[in-house]
C-alpha cells in the first residue's frame, strides 16, 4: 500500500491511497472462511457450502468492508505521522467515486480532498488596544438583590385579595371559538406572578383578584420567557407556538411572600454564621458579589471585542469550497447548498476564532489537568449548595459528586472549556493594552447590545 499527498495550494491537498490485492486479500479470505463455517443454505450441510457460492453471495461486500477498514486506519496513521493540521475530515474526490469496479478490480487507487488549516502567528495580541468596561454597582441594584433575597427566605401567606407583588394560583382551561371551555382541551394548574405579566391591562386586572374569580388570559402574556409561558399551561415551547386559543383562568388562592426581616438570622442564612453582623456589612457583601457578576459581563464583552479585532487583524484564509462541501456531507440532517451559503460566514468566523484560541493555548502552554477540573467542579458545587441554603458536604463527598458530574461527556467538555476561557482571559489581560472605562449597567447594556 502506498500513500502520498499532493499539494493543491496552501489550504488544499489531495491524499492518494494505492491499495494492492495483497493488502486486503488475507483478511477477505479469513472473513469468507468464517462465513462459510456458519452459513446455512438449503441443500448443504452447515460448514460445507462451496466457497464459490460464498464468494458469489458475499465476496464483493466483504472486499468493500475490508478495504474501507484499511483506508480508515491508513489515513488516520498518515495524517498523524505527517502532523497534518486538517479542517474537517478527508472527503473522497467526487469525480472518482463512481469509477470503481469492485467486482473485477484487484488493485485500487483512492483520492481524498483535504482542507488544511492556515499557518499564522498571534503576536498581534500585544498590539491590540481594547476598551474594558468596568460596571459600577448602583444602590438600586443592591436594593433589588436584597429584596429578592428577603423574599427567597421569607414566609408564604394566603390573603383573601391579591396585591401587585403577589402570585395567584389557579387553573388554566382552554377555550373554544365561542368562549366556552373546550371539551378535551388543555387544563392545567399553575401560578401567575402578577409583576411578571407583560400585558399591563391583564396585570392591572389581576390586582384585587380573589378565590373563584375568573379571567380570560392569553398564556403568552404571563411572562416574557417562552419557557415559563409554556409551563403555565403544561406544554412545551414548540406546542405553545401552535396555540392560538385564549384560556379561562380561575383563581383558587392568592399567595403572598412576606419577606424575611433584615436581621442576623437572615445574614447567617445567606452567608453563614457570624460572617456578617450588620446591615451595612450585608450591603457591602451584596455589592461585592454583584460586582463579581458584573465583571463576568465585562469579561464576556472584552472577549467578544478581542475576537472581532483579532479576526479582522489576522484575516485568516480558509479552504472555503472544501469546507462548504464538508458541512453538507457531515451534517446529520439534510442541508441545502443555499443554507450553507447563508450561514457560512458565521461558521467561518467561528472556525477562525477557534484556530486563534487553539494557537494561543499552545503558545502560552495552557494545560488543564483532570485534578484541576475536579477542584473547579467542587467549587461550583459548593456555590450551588450555598445558594440553596444547604449544608456543605465533606471533601470526600464533594470529590465523588464532582467525578460523577465529569462522567457526563458534555458536562466535562463545558467545564474544561470554562477553565480554558478563564486562563485565556488572563492571557488577554496580561498582553493587551486595555483602556478601562467605568460605566453604569444601563450604559453597558447599550454598548454591549448596540442599543441607543
Amino acid at each position: 500500500m502506498d500513500i502520498t499527498k499532493e499539494k493543491v495550494d496552501d489550504l488544499n491537498a489531495i491524499i492518494k491511497v494505492a491499495v494492492k490485492q495483497a493488502d486486503y486479500q488475507g483478511n477477505v479470505d479469513k472473513v469468507l472462511k468464517n462465513h462459510r463455517k456458519n452459513a446455512t443454505i438449503p441443500g448443504f450441510r452447515k460448514g460445507h457450502v462451496p466457497m464459490g457460492m460464498i464468494k458469489k453471495q458475499m465476496g464483493v461486500s466483504v472486499i468493500v468492508d475490508e478495504i474501507n477498514k484499511i483506508l480508515s486506519e491508513s489515513l488516520h496513521k498518515f495524517i498523524t505521522d505527517e502532523d497534518l493540521n486538517l479542517l474537517g475530515n478527508p472527503l473522497p474526490k467526487l469525480d472518482e467515486q463512481n469509477k470503481i469496479d469492485w467486482a473485477n478490480q484487484k488493485d485500487f487507487e483512492f483520492s481524498y480532498e483535504v482542507g488544511i488549516a492556515p499557518e499564522f502567528k498571534v503576536d498581534a495580541l500585544s498590539k491590540l488596544k481594547v476598551d474594558y468596561y468596568k460596571i459600577k454597582v448602583a444602590d438600586k441594584d443592591v436594593d433589588k438583590y436584597i429584596t429578592d433575597v428577603a423574599k427567597r427566605y421569607g414566609k408564604m401567606s394566603n390573603p383573601d385579595v391579591a396585591e401587585a407583588d403577589d402570585m395567584v394560583f389557579g387553573k388554566f382551561e382552554e377555550l373554544d371559538g365561542t368562549g366556552n371551555v373546550k371539551e378535551g382541551g388543555i387544563s392545567h394548574g399553575s401560578v401567575i406572578i402578577i409583576e411578571a405579566v407583560t400585558d399591563k391591562k391583564v396585570q392591572k386586572s389581576l390586582v384585587g383578584a380573589k378565590a373563584e374569580d375568573t379571567f380570560e388570559i392569553d398564556p403568552k402574556v404571563v411572562s416574557p420567557n417562552p419557557t415559563d409561558q409554556a409551563a403555565a399551561i403544561g406544554v412545551d415551547v414548540a406546542t405553545l407556538a401552535t396555540i392560538i386559543s385564549k384560556f379561562k383562568f380561575t383563581v383558587e388562592k392568592v399567595n403572598k411572600i412576606i419577606p424575611a426581616e433584615l436581621n442576623q438570622e437572615l445574614f447567617d442564612k445567606v452567608y453563614g454564621p457570624g460572617v456578617v453582623s450588620e446591615l451595612k456589612e450585608f450591603r457591602a457583601k451584596v455589592s461585592d458579589e454583584l460586582g463579581k457578576g458584573l465583571s463576568t459581563d465585562s469579561d464576556r464583552k472584552l472577549k467578544a471585542d478581542i475576537q472581532d479585532k483579532m479576526i479582522e487583524k489576522l484575516k485568516l484564509k480558509l479552504p472555503d469550497t472544501f469546507l462548504k462541501r464538508w458541512i453538507v456531507e457531515s451534517n446529520e440532517k439534510p442541508i441545502s447548498q443555499e443554507q450553507v451559503e447563508a450561514e457560512y460566514d458565521d461558521y467561518a468566523k467561528g472556525l477562525q476564532w477557534q484556530l486563534i484560541e487553539n494557537k494561543l493555548i499552545k503558545e502560552n502552554d495552557i494545560k488543564i489537568s483532570h485534578e484541576e477540573v475536579v477542584e473547579h467542579t467542587k467549587g461550583l458545587l459548593l456555590q450551588q449548595m450555598a445558594g440553596m441554603g444547604l449544608p456543605e458536604n465533606s471533601d470526600e463527598e464533594l470529590t465523588e459528586t464532582a467525578n460523577r458530574v465529569l462522567q457526563n461527556e458534555e458536562e466535562a467538555r463545558n467545564l474544561y472549556m470554562m477553565m480554558y476561557d478563564t486562563r485565556l482571559m488572563d492571557v488577554y489581560k496580561n498582553n493587551i493594552k486595555l483602556k478601562e472605562k467605568e460605566i453604569s449597567y444601563e450604559e453597558f447594556v447599550k454598548v454591549a447590545y448596540n442599543k441607543k
